[in-house]
């Protein structure tokens, strides 16, 4: 009989230990839930957790967390700071780059010499390049910072495609391009300022790359998910260890260095696609041209 007792007794005590282990990690588990969460949701705080009731997985994952936190909230701050700065640097330079432009404009008016007509064109187009530098960093900060917001909406992309189009046909007809737009038939959901905005970046580094007598063809192709607008070129083509970078902000490729620009088009372009909850995607090979595509989400 006794032995009986005792067996009744291990047995309860071995079910005692076994649902105190499970009611440990269950609480282990509830406990890093909360953390993960709250981290999520980005209202973690350290302080929230009492550390003298955390295992040590719990203490090191919460150590892990404010770190991140603090790193997410220093960057947010440092990201504050340059678009404000950005801001600045756009209000302080308006005046002086508009007169730099309007004194440029009066002096061609002016009897001049070939070389001084020379560098006053010279003077005109670096006011011209650094007034749409200005301009694309503003927009990139502010997209950057959330204080532009995009937002999308369910509608026929061929208004967009047409209007693009039609700011880059003079430029294309100056340099002997053959600039044509094929099947545009389809929605999407989109932006339709910023996405004419992406657009006229891929636009503009299509005729720009492409060599007089070339072509640049935009059309738009569904798809199940996306729908995307392809601007295809028969400019040189991009070498497959440089596609990777092109899309970095201010990165110019080795061989494009003549060619105007500044090396943010792309890196916006890649921002606002990104923002519409779409993607770019890039086919090129040296010699052959390049097709840069933007894909667009359906629903």
């Amino acid at each position: 009989m006794s032995g009986w007792i005792a067996a009744g007794v291990a047995l309860a005590l071995a079910a005692g230990v076994v649902l105190v282990s499970r009611w440990r990690q269950a609480r282990l588990l509830r406990r890093l839930d909360e953390m993960l969460t709250a981290a999520m949701e980005g209202a973690f705080s350290e302080s929230s957790f009492d550390e003298t009731r955390l295992s040590a997985l719990e203490s090191r994952l919460a150590r892990y967390l404010a770190a991140s936190a603090l790193s997410a909230r220093n960057l947010k701050a440092q990201k504050d700071q340059i678009s404000a700065l950005i801001s600045d640097i756009s209000h302080q330079t308006r005046t002086p780059v508009a007169n730099l432009r309007l004194y440029a404009q009066l002096l061609e008016e002016q009897p001049l010499t070939a070389q001084q007509a020379e560098c006053v064109q010279a003077i005109s187009g670096q006011a011209e390049k650094l007034e749409t530098l200005i301009q694309a960093l503003v927009k990139t900060s502010r997209l950057e910072t959330g204080i532009l917001a995009l937002h999308p909406a369910p509608g026929p992309i061929a208004p967009v495609v047409q209007r693009a189009a039609a700011q880059y046909a003079p430029k294309a007809e100056a340099k002997q391009i053959r600039l044509t737009v094929g099947a545009t038939e389809a929605s999407a959901l989109f932006d339709p300022k910023w996405t004419e905005e992406a657009l006229c970046n891929l636009l503009d580094n299509a005729v720009k790359y492409t060599p007089a007598g070339g072509a640049v063809r935009v059309e738009v192709r569904p798809y199940e998910m996306f729908t995307a607008v392809c601007v295809r070129d028969t400019g040189p083509g991009i070498p497959e260890e440089e596609q990777a970078k092109i899309f970095g902000r201010f990165y110019r490729a080795p061989g494009a260095w003549q060619a105007e620009g500044v090396g943010i088009g792309l890196y916006l372009t890649r921002q606002i696609a990104e923002k519409q909850g779409g993607y770019i995607k890039l086919e090129s090979e040296p010699g052959t041209g390049s097709c840069f595509a933007l894909f667009l989400p359906r629903e």
